[in-house]
């Protein structure tokens, strides 16, 4: 069974920066991460996501200030956030595809890690 470990969430003033991880029990058939954010009252949306290849995506609210990156040696995917921003508020849940391909891949989640933006 696979499991998706987050940390790094926080309280934090606008215009600060965090750092969240989020470690994989494997990184066997791993096809993508991603990170993705619900707020209160609203629906969950994707934040960035990495493919294996070294592909990335950002939703444009966080283009230039978010950077996805993966250290394959330590299972852990990171989201460096900069220049943060009350509307970051948000629960950030770690996303992981396993599979041979994209059609027939299966999805894991986090337990999501809380991220508040207020002075």
């Amino acid at each position: 069974q696979v499991q998706l470990v987050e940390s790094g969430g926080g309280l934090v003033q606008p215009g600060g920066s965090l750092r969240l991880s989020c470690t994989a029990s494997t990184s066997r058939s791993i096809l993508s991460m991603g990170w993705y954010r619900q707020a209160p009252g609203k629906q969950r949306e994707l934040v960035a996501t990495l493919t294996s290849g070294g592909s990335t995506n950002y939703a444009d609210s966080v283009k230039g200030r978010f950077t996805i990156s993966r250290d394959n040696a330590k299972n852990t995917l990171y989201l460096q956030m900069d220049s943060l921003k009350p509307e970051d508020t948000a629960v950030y849940y770690c996303n992981a595809a396993y599979g041979v391909v994209f059609s027939t891949s299966r999805s894991y989640w986090g337990q999501g890690t809380q991220v508040t933006v207020s002075s």
